[in-house]
């Protein structure tokens, strides 16, 4: 067997459970990786992707040196490939870009810039970049894809507990005694997570109940399958909620004590009955009564979700509908029970956690709390914007009305995320300014102005935060190809090339000689993060926030004696309708998502040997349907909505309910958000992926 030059552990760079791997190193390649028995959270087991997917770092196409548009400055920008870029030096790359963001802040004024920071990056790396967009920028216009996954997720859980995170920890799932999966395709989008899941179920007798529109794998192991009409998973949550009342099966001690809202509640509650829920979702109403039952009886119960639930014009109302199931029936707040989003990438919680979000400094202390802002003055030396920035799909708002004139994108790919992508790339063309960072050339970096080339997950030291809010290391294991850099590294030098033209001294704020000097600077201002250091995390392997002090042992779950809100708040809600939903001419509903050898926007693993697995986009068809249309297994079908186009490969399956599509949203040759619609959450502002009404059409 090949023996490595080394070995280095780190975390995988995919999806948000955090696996603990062992790359091991031949020749600056990483040629197998391994997963270690004994390490937190996924005990030697990997996935398709942490185990096959790392050969994306050492790609040919990786970006080794800093690149200016040959054509800068026409407008309307066009996409051009690589030739359509020059090679530069750092200093004239640099100089250039502080010389284009300081010129739109002194003709238009701070907010006329919109940032997007990373949830592929560290956190150190978005610690840093928020600093810099508020600090010297002087906006708050900064957001990540958070936005456009669990965006409801977090406005939902922050209404009724005060806190938004995962609130149980993945080593709790091997030994549940009831559980409900919604809106997440564990399997494929968590495949660890998964097995402790059906080991729940296989090894402990645990009792699934599976509410989802399409056959995922997960349903094989349901005691119970609440397969709703897509649109509908608040009408079948108030039912269960109504059942759960009716029936007497709350936790009276627990509401009296830990809650508010209540009766006001219940009395919301008589008419959304299972029979009534039924005529709404599709799902039997004995079905739906059989769930509210197991759910409420059990001694622990817990719900995990994925985007099935989020991105959704009511995803705010569908995370609030779960919060009052446990807050009716005491499953919060213990092992093995807790409101569990399932985070999409491998730091998507850290970069939120960091202050990758509009309205929030680090550790999530609102901009316009004028305490707050008055502690992060002082340490950084700088006056604070004390306004609420812009949430991503604003920017493109504020962009489109000339409000914003540049974005500054690092590690995030707006040209294959946004929905409505035709109307996204319309909005991008009219900006004066695109300053692109990232590790390989991508959809949006095609319309960029310059950019800057940096390392990978492999090649710099850091740390990720999983989906149950465990911080843990990566560690370098590659060199960095070229003359790329860390994200942190460009950062601080940006941000004292922009200090200086802004006509102010370079400050010490953005001197560092190695990110565990960030993670400090971070953790000094953001309480929950205080007891957390490299030391303790090269001992320990990983440790839980909220973790105050360097002797509390982490928390595994949250709101054992109380929630950050004091108590936990119910909420009346009404089920709305989807905003487009078909009819005679668009007469199919298109959902879209993830499978499970690609990852997001493709930009990692459509650059591994994963892509050979999965090498084409698909559309997944009922028979029924497919047999209306005429249309054969593997035939190339044209997919169409009121906003574009697209052409892909048939599956014709039964996983999709008849009268629904689905296509994963990897492929950029046939990208799922040219279909999908522009309309948005009111509360979290995030798009509705999972219901868009189109037509199919033989080619």
């Amino acid at each position: 067997m090949l023996q490595p030059d080394r070995i280095i552990r780190s975390t995988c760079p995919y999806c948000g459970v955090g696996c603990q791997v062992d790359l091991q190193i031949k020749d600056d390649h990483i040629f197998r990786v391994e997963a270690p028995f004994d390490a937190a959270p996924n005990f030697g087991r990997l996935c398709a992707k942490g185990r096959f997917g790392m050969d994306y770092t050492t790609h040919p196409s990786r970006l080794r040196q800093p690149l200016i548009r040959k054509d800068i400055g026409e407008k309307p920008r066009k996409p051009v490939g690589i030739e359509g870029f020059r090679p530069a030096t750092w200093d004239e790359a640099l100089d250039l870009a502080a010389e284009k963001l300081t010129g739109i802040i002194q003709a238009h004024g701070s907010d006329a810039v919109g940032t997007f920071c990373s949830a592929k990056a560290t956190n150190e790396d978005n610690y840093l970049f928020q600093k810099f967009v508020r600090g010297v920028l002087g906006t708050n216009n900064v957001d990540h894809c958070a936005r456009l996954c669990h965006a409801a997720s977090v406005a939902g859980l922050s209404i009724a507990l005060g806190s938004s995170a995962m609130s149980n920890s993945i080593a709790e799932m091997k030994d549940l005694d009831v559980f409900i999966v919604t809106g997440s395709n564990t399997s494929e989008t968590h495949p660890v997570i998964s097995t402790f899941l059906r080991q729940a179920v296989v090894q402990g007798g645990a009792k699934l109940i599976v509410i989802d529109p399409r056959g995922i794998e997960m349903t094989e192991f349901a005691h119970l399958w609440l397969r709703q009409k897509p649109g509908t998973d608040v009408a079948v949550f108030q039912a269960m909620a109504h059942v759960i009342v009716e029936e007497n099966l709350y936790e009276k001690l627990f509401i009296e004590e830990r809650t508010e809202g209540f009766e006001t509640y219940i009395e919301t509650l008589r008419d959304y009955t299972p029979e009534w829920a039924e005529t709404i979702s599709g799902v039997p109403a004995d079905l739906i009564r059989q769930a509210a039952r197991t759910y409420a009886e059990a001694e622990t119960a817990a719900i995990y979700w994925g985007m099935g639930i989020s991105q959704s014009v009511h995803g705010t109302d569908n995370t609030l509908s779960l919060a009052n199931l446990a807050l009716l029936t005491g499953h919060i707040g213990r092992p093995g029970t807790g409101l569990n989003p399932l985070r999409g990438q491998n730091n998507v919680q850290g970069c939120s956690d960091s202050g990758g979000l509009p309205d929030v400094y680090p550790g999530y202390q609102a901009v316009d709390d004028p305490e707050v802002r008055a502690k992060f003055e002082k340490d950084w030396g700088v006056a604070l914007n004390p306004e609420a920035g812009l949430t991503t799909m604003e920017m493109v708002d504020a962009a489109e009305s000339g409000a914003i004139r540049g974005y500054y994108v690092m590690g995030e790919n707006p040209m294959m995320s946004e929905p409505d992508l035709r109307h996204a790339r319309h909005v991008v063309e009219q900006l004066d300014f695109v300053l692109m960072q990232d590790i390989f050339l991508n959809e949006t970096g095609e319309y960029a102005d310059i950019i800057l080339p940096a390392a990978s997950f492999a090649e710099k030291d850091g740390t990720f935060t999983n989906s149950d809010r465990r911080v843990q290391r990566i560690r370098t294991a590659l060199p960095i190809p070229g003359e790329a850099r860390p994200d942190w590294e460009i950062i601080a030098e940006l941000a004292q090339r922009v200090e200086t033209r802004l006509g102010r001294e370079r400050s010490a704020g953005f001197t560092f000689e190695h990110p565990s000097e960030i993670w400090d600077e971070m953790a000094r201002l953001t309480p929950p993060f205080q007891g957390i250091g490299y030391t303790r995390l090269a001992r320990e392997g990983g440790v839980h926030w909220p973790c105050p002090s360097p002797d509390h042992p982490g928390t595994p779950y949250l709101f054992a004696d109380t929630f950050p809100r004091g108590k936990g708040q119910f909420t009346p809600l009404q089920f709305r309708a989807s905003e487009e939903l078909p009819d005679a001419q668009y007469p199919f509903i298109l959902s879209t998502g993830r499978v499970l050898y690609h990852w997001h926007g493709g930009t990692m693993t459509r650059r591994s040997q994963l892509d050979h697995i999965y090498p084409e986009a698909t559309v997944e068809i009922h028979p029924e349907d497919a047999r209306t249309l005429g249309v054969r297994e593997h035939a190339r079908v044209r997919v169409r909505s009121r906003r574009g186009q697209i052409e892909v490969k048939a599956l014709v399956s039964e996983r999709s309910p008849q009268g629904t599509v689905f296509i994963p949203f990897h492929f950029a040759e046939a990208a799922a958000n040219e279909l999908t619609n522009d309309v948005r959450d009111p509360y979290a502002k995030i798009p509705d992926y999972k219901v868009s009404a189109v037509t199919i059409e033989v080619i």
